[in-house]
């Protein structure tokens, strides 16, 4: 069973920073692009951001781009994908999720995501 390991989430005022992990196996993510995306209640899951498995192609949501940096740690058992989220706002407050691919690109449809992790909250205060 494919497991992924997330943390790193809070509660945090605006203008502050976080950094969400996501670990697995290298096996777990195959070669595959991973994406994070998050839920806000009441509404869709959306893209977040997502990387290649080379970390070489980056690929964000128009509302996090300039605030938010994904990047990935390919050393071997453990893989670690991470997002470091800076001058976070109120409307970034959802729970965020880690998710591999079924694919080598990076996509924006959760559709095309094969594994969830179980996600963590994020809350940013006003």
């Amino acid at each position: 069973q494919v497991q992924l390991v997330e943390s790193g989430g809070g509660l945090v005022q605006a203008g502050g920073s976080l950094r969400l992990s996501c670990a697995a196996s290298a096996r777990t993510f195959s070669y595959a692009a991973v994406g994070w995306f998050r839920q806000a209640p009441g509404k869709e899951r959306e893209f977040v951001a997502g990387i290649t498995w080379s970390g070489l192609n980056t690929d964000y949501a128009d509302s996090v781009k300039g605030r938010f940096t994904i990047s990935k740690d390919n050393a071997k058992p453990t893989v670690t994908v991470y997002l470091q989220m800076n001058s976070l706002k109120p409307e970034d407050t959802a729970v965020y999720y880690c998710a591999v691919s079924s694919f080598v690109l990076v996509s924006m449809k959760p559709s095309d995501f094969r594994s969830w992790g179980q996600g963590t909250q994020v809350t940013v205060s006003s």
